[in-house]
């Protein structure tokens, strides 16, 4: 080991030997080429500084030639570069007058780009372009601001004359999606453009500029809205929402981009109303389709009702008329709830939008729709209830049951079944206050109680018309005696029993009081009449006339009270007690106000029997129809000068023979 250390400290010592001598050849060397350098950097330096006067001598040349090739980028870039050593030599004459001749070639630069820009024949890049260098140029940003605006403008009215001549009435307006696809193309796509180049070109410009291109923008945006409207309008009268919300669809997404860019305009904010204010126009429209169609229903049911009577033959029944009605108008509410559903559909731009998730559900379509449409029917069928002489006057009986029986469904199922169903089409995120279901029902339900009851008035008015004539124009005390029942009575009967079938088909029989054994008896002979003879016959003499009236005062005391206009319950004997009570009290009325002989009388006792005979299985309570007839009988009794009543077996074989 001790060797080899030796011999490594002597290699060790040869290479700083070494090591010294390299290090005073290159001191030697650099020594040498110091000068040398010196001059080359030297050298260097004037290369440079030739090559860019050379350039500067070559400036004017250089920008003739781009000029004359077109090429005004390149130039300006030449320009650029010389601007500020040309500045700073000027002094020299040799520089100034490069700086003369560059000057007027930069002069007649910036006049073609203004002529290229003032043209107008390239698109908004080009002309961004031409702006671009003429700021370069050191033209004035202001100016340049107002004619690059100018000029959009002009660029930009023209595509809003395209879309106001495709309005015009003469050529075919294109469908609306294709209209919306044109202007957002060609207005909105170039109002981006614009508002893009605007914002690069003069960001130095500040608030004042933003300013300026916000106002450019409301002002034409607001003229495209005006125009999209118009066509929008021209939507209205269909049916179909399904290409009017693709158009209104593609109408908010193209505005998104100028929104974005010109949030001071409001862009977005007023697309996002006209969107919201066509909803609001075609639920209204909906609205209005919905009462047509029932309207039509209506009118379709009394065709239906008339078409028999007029061609003699049978139509179809009332149950068929209201299944018909009623599948009708369900299918026409389910078709609307299906269109306006389209602009909530998740695939739509702005069925996200407050108003499209909050009151367009709530407001809009359950109360505004819905629940408007079932109020409008309710009303349109209450209209039925106005006086004879107004529109209730014409109107058909059998519709007055068919539309109360209509409310009295919807009372029961229907506006529950279509409130549920709307409320599970629209999810509602509005707390807005709506309808409840219990009121709407309460509304339907007065609505047939009103029509029910208006019902029964106009057929017990049609009965009772017949039995007054029938009174009043016959001549009570020189009648002959009677032989059969007056043909009125047996038409009385008659139209009682039409009615009885006709309620029967829409209606449950309801309960009646249990009936007493001699009801369907045909031996009942002259009511409390005959009975109430046996006590006061005597009294029937006009030497008595104070003590007759004195006995029928007490005795109607002690009866009991008939409410002729008490409330009509949902059912079939309600509907016919009602009846019945109008027009017996008006037979009984119009008795009062006559004057009777012996068999005028008579003639009295049998009608009434042939009434009992019949009429008493229709009502709830036959005491009501015994005491009523009592009244008749007793009435033209005391109405009679010479009161000898007619047989009860002959009374009975008279009505039987009837």
């Amino acid at each position: 080991m001790k060797n080899d250390f030796r011999k490594m400290e002597d290699e060790m010592d040869r290479l700083a030997t070494n090591m010294a001598v390299i290090t005073d050849f290159s001191a030697r060397i650099s020594a040498t080429l110091q000068d040398r350098h010196e001059r080359i950097t030297k050298l260097a330096g004037v290369h440079a500084l030739l090559r860019k006067l050379q350039f500067l001598f070559e400036l004017p040349s250089r920008l003739t030639k781009c000029v004359e090739l077109g090429a005004y980028g390149q130039a300006v870039r030449y320009q650029g570069r010389a601007r500020a050593v040309l500045q700073q030599y000027q002094h020299l004459p040799s520089f100034r007058a490069i700086q003369d001749d560059c000057q007027v070639i930069t002069a007649r630069l910036a006049q073609q780009l203004r002529q290229r820009f003032r043209e107008g024949g390239s698109g908004a890049p080009e002309q961004a372009e031409c702006v671009e260098l003429l700021l370069a140029l050191g033209e004035p940003a202001e100016e340049l601001c107002e004619e690059f605006l100018a000029h959009a403008r002009g660029r930009l009215e023209e595509e809003l004359r395209s879309l106001e001549a495709e309005l015009g009435p003469s050529p075919p307006a294109p469908d609306v999606l294709e209209f919306t696809d044109r202007g957002g193309s060609g207005f909105v796509g170039g109002l981006c453009q614009v508002a893009a180049a605007y914002q690069e070109l003069f960001a130095a410009q500040g608030p004042a500029g933003a300013e300026k291109l916000a106002a450019f923008a409301q002002e034409l945006g607001g003229r495209y809205f005006a125009l999209v409207e118009r066509r929008l309008a021209q939507e209205q009268g269909g049916g179909d929402n399904s290409l009017l919300v693709r158009a209104l669809d593609r109408f908010h997404r193209r505005l998104r981009a100028p929104g974005a860019l010109l949030a001071a305009a409001g862009l977005a904010e007023a697309a996002t109303e006209i969107v919201e204010r066509v909803a609001r126009e075609r639920l209204g429209h909906h609205l209005h389709g919905l009462r047509a169609a029932f309207l039509g229903c209506l009118t379709d049911v009394r065709q239906a009702l008339a078409a028999p009577r007029l061609a003699g033959k049978e139509g179809p029944g009332l149950a068929e008329l209201l299944t018909n009605v009623a599948s009708s108008i369900l299918s026409h509410i389910k078709a609307s709830l299906a269109a306006v559903h389209l602009f909530t559909a998740k695939e739509v731009s702005f069925s996200n939008k407050p108003y499209f998730r909050g009151e367009f559900c709530s407001q809009g379509v359950r109360e505004g729709l819905i629940v408007g449409f079932i109020r409008s029917m309710c009303q349109t069928a209450q209209s039925f209830c106005d006086s004879p002489g107004e529109k209730g006057g014409a109107t058909p009986p059998a519709l007055l049951l068919l539309l109360s029986r209509l409310c009295l469904d919807y009372e029961t199922a229907t506006i529950s079944y279509i409130l549920t169903l709307t409320d599970e089409q629209f999810l509602v995120q509005d707390q807005s206050p709506v309808t409840p279901v219990s009121t709407l029902c309460a509304e339907a339900r007065e609505t047939a109680r009103r029509l029910l009851t208006h019902y029964v008035k106009v057929q017990g008015l049609v009965i009772s018309q017949m039995l007054r004539k029938s009174v009043e124009t016959r001549d009570w005390l020189s009648t002959l005696e009677p032989r059969n029942v007056r043909a009125v009575m047996k038409r009385v009967v008659e139209d009682t029993t039409a009615i009885d079938v006709q309620v029967g088909l829409l209606y449950e029989e309801g309960v009646r009081k249990a009936q007493s054994s001699d009801s369907s008896k045909r031996t009942f002979s002259v009511y409390s009449s005959s009975r109430q003879q046996g006590r006061y016959a005597p009294s029937y003499t006009p030497s008595a006339p104070m003590d007759t009236n004195l006995l029928s005062n007490i005795q109607k005391l002690f009866s009991e009270r008939i409410d002729v206009f008490s409330p009509v319950e949902f059912n079939k004997v309600s509907v016919l007690t009602g009846i019945i009570k109008i027009s017996l009290k008006t037979l009984l009325e119009c008795v009062r106000l006559r004057t009777f002989g012996r068999y005028g009388l008579q003639q009295v006792q049998v009608d009434c029997h042939f009434l009992q005979l019949y009429l008493w299985r229709f009502v709830a309570d036959e005491e009501l129809v015994h005491l009523l007839l009592d009244e008749v009988v007793a009435s033209a009794a005391l109405r009679c000068p010479d009161p000898v009543p007619m047989e009860p077996s002959v009374v009975e074989v008279i009505c039987e023979r009837g």
